[in-house]
């Protein structure tokens, strides 16, 4: 059962305890309250602000899972903060292999990283968190628990999805998720997250059925990833994938390929955003 009054208090001093500069915004000289205001935690959990705010008046409906682990992440909880907080809220906390929750040093680390795309996935290939520069590149940028926040899912189920990459590179990266998911589906033989995930796979994409019979096995620590941008052309990166060391969250970053325009292009797209350009499709993890 929910904990309302619980799940208030913790809520409103945990948001306390983190600066503006915590989250990469200016300290500022009108804050009145310490800490971090309602609606900046509500922003970066991507949840209402009138939400949220309910939350910490312990009134209003009782928060989702997927609720509670986005604003755990806002909030910068470790996983005892974060268990604590599903306690609170009367849910079961997610396990911590392959929960899903990115630490806040993870985060913070890749919060530097603003002069190349950079993102976390869970190692089933949710994306829990990207910087504004790997959505400039358009890529879908959805995070959440949810199937069309799975890089995985959108490959072999939205075939508009690989649009972004070259067709001579569909193949070899297709059958390297494959390979890559098997290897978590070795490791982490039986969790339900896993094993929903490949049983769907299976129903839905006769590809992937067919890869997957193959049973090869490779984790994937780097990789080349060529992108078509509508709006400066084909970027050329190399990707490099850093392992959490429970290997259930991964920190993927990608930089321009050395003599090529890549970089160029990249610091066009830092400076311009995503005003200009509306892409809503990945090109997978």
């Amino acid at each position: 059962m929910i904990d309302r009054p619980g799940l208030a208090d913790f809520l409103r001093r945990r948001r306390e305890t983190l600066r503006p500069a915590d989250i990469g915004l200016p300290e500022g000289s009108r804050r009145r309250t310490p800490g971090l205001r309602r609606e900046e935690v509500a922003q970066l959990a991507g949840v209402s602000s009138d939400h949220y705010a309910r939350l910490e008046q312990a009134r209003g409906s009782a928060p989702s899972a997927s609720v509670v682990a986005a604003i755990a992440r806002a909030l910068r909880c470790d996983l005892d903060q974060r268990d604590h907080l599903f306690h609170l809220a009367g849910l079961v906390p997610p396990p911590h292999r392959a929960g899903g929750h990115p630490s806040p040093g993870l985060i913070s680390l890749a919060e530097r990283l603003v002069d190349v795309p950079a993102c976390i996935y869970s190692d089933i290939g949710q994306l829990l968190w990207c910087n504004p520069l790997f959505s400039a590149l358009g890529i879908h940028a959805e995070t959440g628990s949810g199937r069309e926040a799975n890089a995985l899912w959108r490959w072999f189920t939205r075939p508009a999805v690989r649009d972004l990459v070259p067709e001579e590179d569909q193949p070899r990266l297709t059958a390297a998720q494959v390979s890559d998911l098997r290897a978590v589906y070795s490791r982490r033989a039986g969790d339900r997250d896993v094993t929903e995930l490949v049983d769907d796979l299976l129903a839905c994409s006769t590809e992937f059925r067919t890869l997957w019979e193959q049973h090869e096995v490779a984790v994937r620590r780097s990789d080349r990833k060529d992108l078509r941008h509508p709006g400066v052309g084909l970027i050329q990166m190399r990707c490099e994938v850093l392992l959490t060391p429970e290997e259930d969250v991964k920190l993927t970053v990608f930089f321009p390929v050395e003599g090529t325009d890549a970089a160029d292009k990249l610091e066009l797209l830092r400076v311009i955003g995503i005003q200009d350009f509306t892409i809503g499709s990945p090109a997978g993890s």
